[in-house]
């Protein structure tokens, strides 16, 4: 924990550091070989959802689309969305309800590309606790982030449910410590993503955990992709669509390959999942990646009816004060071949 803590601290150092390499010119910092210096910010400290970014890079497919990737730990897709919009990073790695909020709060970002299409958001608990639908979830107390997506979207799930938000108690920690508050007794469950907390605390506890996934009890919506300013948006569209395709090809290619791409994640992180852990959160993730109306498309290739059920969402559950069109929130232009 005093490690996390410590990375914790450094993130925001670090994404001021990669101001340098997150330029708002439109000439674009390259390496020794002539590649393009970018950087990806992900959402957070690096577990099984990314092990395609790691896996493109030790492949050389960035590479071979004129990129020399630097990937670099999150803290949040908030901050990160933030950091994207300020020019701190050249692309990030985040939440679509996140990218949402920030747009109506004014700031310059889009989504270029969508690849986690069904949202991992849900609630999650030890099996033991014999919670086997949302109406269980009556009179428990949840570990939760203030302000996060998934407390914002929280009620809607209630209420999709036949639930009140009173029938539930949600603690208030932050995003490290939700785990700990589930596995110390303290609440009965936690919010979180189900390809991410959950492997971790079944291996920590060596209890067995169970899910309540939003998108199965009727609430589904878009989550992780890159996003990018408007300026390199504007300024860069070369780079942008080389990183979208370059970023999709990883993807297809790690599909293809998952004990590969966990074997690319190591020395990713010191708080880097086991293998295990990791293998179960990439295999998890991929059953995300597209809806009904993109399946057989490459990753990221997005629908905008699915944006638009996702912009409704948000609105209905007041993360966004004014829905607007998803071309608002959404660049399709980039959208991959293949």
């Amino acid at each position: 924990m005093k490690l996390r803590t410590l990375a914790v601290a450094l993130v925001p150092a670090l994404l001021l550091a990669a101001t340098a390499c997150g330029s708002s010119s439109d000439e674009q910092e390259k390496n020794a070989q002539g590649l393009d210096k970018v950087t990806l910010t992900l959402n957070w400290y690096p577990y099984g959802e990314h092990a395609p970014f790691y896996y493109g890079k030790k492949k050389e497919i960035f590479a071979k689309h004129g990129i020399d990737l630097t990937i670099q730990a999150g803290q949040g897709s908030q901050k990160t969305v933030q950091a994207t919009a300020a020019g701190q990073t050249d692309f990030g790695w985040a939440d679509t309800p996140a990218l949402l909020s920030a747009v109506g709060q004014g700031m310059d970002v889009k989504s270029v590309g969508v690849f986690l299409q069904t949202t991992p958001s849900s609630v999650q608990f030890f099996s033991d606790k014999n919670i086997a639908s949302p109406a269980d979830l009556k009179g428990k107390t949840i570990a939760s982030t203030a302000g996060d997506a998934l407390s914002k979207t929280f009620p809607a799930f209630l209420k999709a449910n036949g639930l009140a938000a009173g029938d539930v108690t949600l603690q208030n920690t932050d995003p490290a410590g939700k785990m700990a508050a589930v596995m110390s007794g303290k609440t009965d469950a936690l919010l979180g993503f189900a390809t991410d907390q959950g492997p971790t605390m079944q291996e920590k506890a060596g209890k067995q955990v169970s899910y309540l996934k939003f998108a199965e009890h009727g609430l589904s919506f878009y989550s992780n992709g890159l996003i990018a300013s408007s300026d390199t948006i504007k300024n860069k569209q070369d780079l942008v669509k080389r990183m979208v395709a370059a970023s999709s090809e990883a993807w297809s290619a790690a599909e293809k390959d998952a004990a590969g791409a966990v074997a690319a994640m190591a020395g990713a992180s010191q708080q880097l999942p086991s293998e295990k852990v990791l293998t179960d959160q990439f295999n998890a993730t991929l059953q995300l990646l597209h809806t009904d109306a993109t399946k057989g498309q490459a990753p990221g290739v997005n629908d905008e009816a699915d944006w638009q059920k996702t912009i409704t969402v948000f609105a209905d559950a007041g993360v966004i004060t004014k829905a607007e069109s998803p071309s608002a929130y959404w660049d399709a232009s980039f959208a991959p071949k293949g």
